[in-house]
């Protein structure tokens, strides 16, 4: 097996934990690319990439393999690590079977975005070329804070003008992230669609929709204020300016996870997220100490 190994070099234990685990693993696997830098073309023959590190650095190294997708097997050394199904203990007990082909890979919608200036400014950086991502694209509102319009329109028709704090365009992967901080649904992590989530909108009207990976979204920035900016995936930040036109589709890769035995999208929801769990009505008793035994009644002596 030839693999990756691949990290955030700049998050604090990924450097130490790579260097301890590259020994173990290469009893298993050839390791084909070590990058924890993003430094590496990894347009080459693997077997699947390692990563190392939360959220993040999974989706940084999905943005990094570009066109070239290859199966992710994340461990989690982030808070959350939602993406991750491994610590690095568990990696240890599951790589050999994983090193002999025993594991499932669950593909995942990706999306490109594209962004065309109309506007007066003829130094505005647009992106012609376009941009991979796996979580979400959000147009956001930046200083002084003031409201943003937006136009949005689905296959070229016309469908709402969203006013308010901006507008996410999510995968069914990123419906865990911004998207549901905005209130918007959690999406099958294997549907091929989008959910399209207003941020504070100025409306009791305009709600979250779901609809279609096979259809183009397109977002107009009717008025953008000063510093409004569009953000992929929660790492890469474009200014943005009225007239500016963005649209988001289906990629033409899929995002490739690779899932060991005992590990389910449900299971994962509960644990990390506590989705469906019991709330917990039990009330700790208050220490003695913060206990007010002056008033009246009080069996304190």
């Amino acid at each position: 097996m030839r693999i990756f190994l691949l990290g955030n070099g700049n998050k604090e234990g990924v450097k130490e934990e790579a260097k301890r685990l590259k020994p173990f693993l290469e009893k298993y696997a050839e390791i084909a690319v070590f990058d924890l830098w993003q430094q590496h073309d990894l347009n080459q023959e693997a077997d699947l990439a390692l990563v190392l590190g939360g959220d993040g650095a999974i989706l940084r190294a999905a943005r990094q393999m570009g066109y070239q997708q290859k199966p992710v097997l994340g461990v989690n050394l982030g808070k959350l690590g939602f993406l991750a199904d491994l610590n690095p203990d568990e990696l240890e007990s599951y790589f050999p079977s994983v090193a002999r082909g025993e594991y499932r890979v669950v593909y995942h919608l990706m999306f490109e975005c594209t962004i065309e200036s109309k506007g007066s400014d003829a130094t505005h950086v647009t992106t012609p070329a376009p941009i991979l991502g796996l979580n979400e694209v959000a147009i956001q509102a930046g200083y002084p804070f003031h409201m943003i319009d937006l136009d949005l329109c689905v296959n070229d028709e016309p469908v709402s003008r969203i006013s308010g704090d901006g507008l996410i365009v999510s995968t069914p992967i990123g419906s865990t992230a911004h998207n549901l901080s905005a209130g918007g649904p959690i999406l099958g992590q294997e549907l091929s669609a989008f959910v399209i989530t207003p941020i504070c909108p100025h409306s009791l009207t305009n709600r979250p929709v779901v609809d279609s990976a096979d259809k183009s979204y397109t977002i107009d920035v009717v008025d953008g204020g000063s510093s409004s900016a569009l953000v992929i995936d929660g790492q890469e930040i474009i200014p943005l300016q009225s007239g500016d036109h963005i649209t988001v589709r289906k990629a033409p890769v899929s995002f490739a996870l690779v899932k060991v035995p005992g590990r389910s999208y449900y299971q994962t929801l509960r644990d990390k997220l506590h989705w469906g769990t019991q709330p917990n009505y039990r009330r700790e008793p208050l220490p003695k100490s913060s206990r007010n035994t002056d008033q009246p009644g009080s069996m304190e002596s």
